[in-house]
Order: C-alpha cells, then structure tokens, then sequence
C-alpha cells in the first residue's frame, strides 16, 4: 500500500545520526514522502539531499536547541552502534539519548522516535523460543553495554512520556541493509523500504502514547513479534526469505552464538583497546 503523503507534507522532522547508514535510508525514503528534514550530525555527508543540516554534537545544548526549533517529530538515531567501553557508551548513548529527550521536551516537540535496538533483548536463545517471536513487552535481555544503552533509552523514554506528555515510540531495530548479509539477517533483516514505512507510520499514527515495536521485515523467520507495530498501521513489504538461497549451504552450529542468541556474536563481544 503507498504511504500516505497527506500527514506528512510540510511537517518538520529532526533526524540526529543522520548521516549514518540507517539515516541515510530514511532521510531519503522519508524526505520523498513530504516531510520536511533537518539533519543533525557531527558531519555532513557527500549528498545532504535537499535537507536543512546540523553539523553539531548532541552533547551541546545550544546545538540541540536550535535542532528542536520549530520539530514536529524527532527521530533519535545518534549513538555509538557497536560495542564500545562503557565511559564511551554513557556519554554519546546515555546522556547523549537523555539531553536529546529533555530538549525535546523543553522545546514542546510532541512526537520522539527513538532508536533502540534488538540488542536489548540480545541474550534471548532460539531454542527458548519454539515456534513464537520474542514479544515486545518480554522483559529486557540486553547482551553488551551497547544493549545497556538501549534499555535506557526505552526506559527514559517512558519517564518522558508519563513525566512530560511526550508521544514515544521505540523501535527495536534490527539489520538494517539494503540485503541480507549472512544467514542470522534473515531473522533480522530490516529492509530500507520497510524502515522508512515503519518511522513513517509512527510519525503519523494518532494517539501514539508510548510504544516498544520491532524493526524488522515481514521475514518467515523473524524473532521479533510485529504485532505492536501492525496495531500501529505497519504494513511490511519485504521478506528476507527472498535472499535463503544464497545462504543454504552453510553449515549451522547451533553452539554458535550467531545462531543461538538473537544477539549474535555481540553476546560475545568486548570492547577493543583504548
């Protein structure tokens, strides 16, 4: 079904991390649907687009002021997006996330997306599961630091909501690639066409309050339950299942972490040196 472009047009959206690869799907895919973009970033890409840019740090208050201004709807998608030493997490995705929430807040902006991640759930095993998806109400599992960060971004998230009235979704996001790259993607692949429907969706939806949605495709075998999201008017197009192929012939251990935890090889990962 096409997006509709009638709730969208001539809204302001804020868009922090937008230069990174998940912020390049959907500055582009979201600025194609009328919304009007303003793109915060520590750098400008090669083709800003026909975007307002930012060129700041979401750890300056003045810069993040000046963001909000005039924003009907904030996406939140600046962090560190691997593991990292916890002193680096907590400044750029924990007081990062909590200073982009508050000036959200003091700026009136009604709407905040935030970016989580299937991270936190990332300690959940396969062979737990049967044949059932990992609700989006399922008690938390983060499997690193970077896991940690997203937990609080969802909780902080609901102490705005219920503390300041601010309309919040979370959204667990999974692989996002123009492809699936290996054979755990075809549970999370999150397609670009997808992700932008998904924010669109949430963007628009009346009634928001608070919500924790998966960011995945329609896949056969996803771990994630849509069901929050499609109550919400997500309507998925892709499915990873078209790329299996491509990854029939590999040998599957089920002792791997890839293939054991939603995770993946995060459940094992440790930050590198300092």
């Amino acid at each position: 079904m096409p997006e509709d472009v009638s709730e969208s047009a001539g809204r302001r959206m804020l868009i922090t991390g937008a230069a990174g690869g998940v912020g390049t799907f959907l500055r582009t895919g979201l600025a194609a649907l009328g919304w009007q973009l303003r793109c915060l970033d520590l750098r400008m890409p090669d083709d800003p687009g026909g975007a307002e840019w930012i060129v700041g740090d979401i750890s300056d208050a003045a810069t993040l002021d000046a963001a909000m201004a005039g924003i009907d709807v904030v996406i939140h998608l600046a962090a560190i997006p691997i593991e990292d030493h916890f002193d680096a997490i907590l400044h750029a995705n924990i007081d990062g996330t909590y200073r982009v929430f508050d000036a959200a807040a003091r700026a009136g902006v009604p709407r905040f997306l935030f970016a989580s991640s299937n991270h936190a759930v990332g300690y959940y095993e396969r062979s737990s599961l049967g044949n059932g998806r990992i609700p989006a109400d399922a008690r938390t599992r983060p499997d690193t630091f970077y896991g940690v960060s997203k937990v609080f971004g969802e909780a902080i998230g609901s102490f705005y909501h219920d503390r300041h009235g601010l309309q919040v979704a979370c959204v667990r996001i999974g692989a996002c690639y123009a492809e699936p790259k290996t054979r755990r993607m075809l549970d999370t692949w999150f397609s670009p066409g997808d992700a932008v429907r998904l924010f669109h969706t949430l963007a628009t939806t009346p009634d928001l309050g608070y919500e924790i949605v998966y960011g995945v495709s329609a896949n056969r075998t996803a771990w994630g339950n849509l069901d929050s999201a499609r109550r919400l008017g997500y309507e998925p197009q892709d499915d990873s299942s078209a790329f299996a192929d491509r990854f029939a012939n590999q040998p599957i251990d089920p002792d791997d972490p890839e293939v054991r935890y939603l995770g993946g090889d995060f459940t094992t990962a440790t930050p590198g040196p300092r």
